[in-house]
């Protein structure tokens, strides 16, 4: 029986990489039934919604989605689409692996960056609650609770202890923030109690983000709730090659959507010319959602395997083919 996953191609870019991701996992010999669900910039200002029932309604039948960049409409009121969708579906974990790719030149070519980040996806200052209290005086609330924040530790120390990860790191700002971050914390040392194999300690964010650039090969798991999760994700990313060659997740109880974390980049739309590596290891991480593992293992050393040869790069990365090339060369490799 073939999976039924929902594959959503987004604007800009998005169509280009979702489509070839698409062919590197059909090339995989995994049998997909993709069930196009389209949500774009053009769609949210004709239906006035972030968020198209139709887009839940596909979500709710597959349960699984791959999902390419979508631009937010600037201006219209509307909250951002990747918010939306995480707090509609309750996806509360956002996973996004930060690991080396062979071929890519950056400060850390010798070293090898190998860590996973565990984001809690829906509360924090992401909340969205923010009031003027009076005329150029306004308030953001920060949400943290107990059960988001048990949750998210929960599912980062599983993981790790899964796949036998050594170290679980929580980032935080207790030392300012007392009792939100202090909440937060509490949370991660109850949780870290139940795996007394897995070393546990604590960074606060500012020195956390200093290591990760003079060190960035000490890190194995990282815990953060949702703000510092975003930022300190992207910082990462930027250790490894930059948001086009990084995969994420975003994980609930009962669906799972994993997506490229790069902008829809409408200056390159059409060309030809993105990169897909984002979403195709967004792939990789679908396949081993769905149990696929051998599949997952092949896709992500064909990828592995271009990166090395360094002969069908795009250009982001140092090289000159086009997506389709790439593409190609991805799926000659994994046969």
């Amino acid at each position: 029986m073939p999976y039924p996953v929902t594959l959503i191609p987004g604007d800009g870019i998005g169509p280009e990489v979702a489509s070839a991701a698409r062919r590197a996992v059909d090339a995989s010999g995994v049998s997909i039934e993709w069930e196009i669900s389209e949500l774009n910039a053009e769609l949210i200002l004709k239906t006035g919604q972030s968020l198209p029932q139709s887009v839940v309604d596909s979500l709710d039948r597959t349960r699984v989605g791959l999902k390419g960049p979508v631009a937010t409409p600037i201006g219209g009121g509307f909250a951002s689409v990747n918010v939306a969708l995480r707090k509609r579906l309750d996806l509360y974990a956002n996973v996004r692996p930060v690991h080396s790719l062979p071929g890519i030149a950056s400060r850390f070519s010798d070293v090898t960056i190998d860590m996973v980040i565990f984001r809690e996806n829906t509360e924090d200052l992401y909340s969205g609650i923010e009031h003027e209290v009076i005329p150029d005086v306004v308030t953001g609330i920060k949400v943290i609770t107990r059960t988001a924040s048990i949750r998210i530790a929960e599912y980062a120390f599983k993981f790790a202890d899964q796949l036998g990860r050594k170290k679980v790191t929580a980032i935080h700002k207790a030392n300012i923030m007392k009792l939100a971050d202090g909440l937060f914390l509490r949370c991660c040392r109850e949780v870290a109690a139940r795996f007394p194999h897995i070393h546990y300690n604590e960074l606060i964010v500012d020195n956390a983000s200093m290591q990760l650039v003079m060190r960035p090969e000490t890190f194995d798991i990282l815990l953060l709730p949702n703000l510092y999760g975003d930022i300190v994700s992207d910082l990462a990313a930027g250790l490894v090659g930059g948001l086009g060659i990084v995969p994420g997740a975003n994980m609930g109880d009962t669906h799972a959507v994993f997506e490229a974390v790069h902008g829809s980049a409408p200056d390159i739309a059409g060309k030809g010319i993105a990169n897909p590596t984002a979403m195709m290891l967004s792939a990789v991480l679908m396949l081993t959602h769905l149990k696929e593992l051998e599949a997952a293992r092949r896709l992500q050393s064909a990828v592995e395997k271009v990166y090395a040869s360094k002969k069908h790069t795009t250009g982001d990365v140092g090289g000159h083919a086009s997506t389709e090339e790439f593409t190609d060369a991805v799926i000659a490799a994994m046969s």
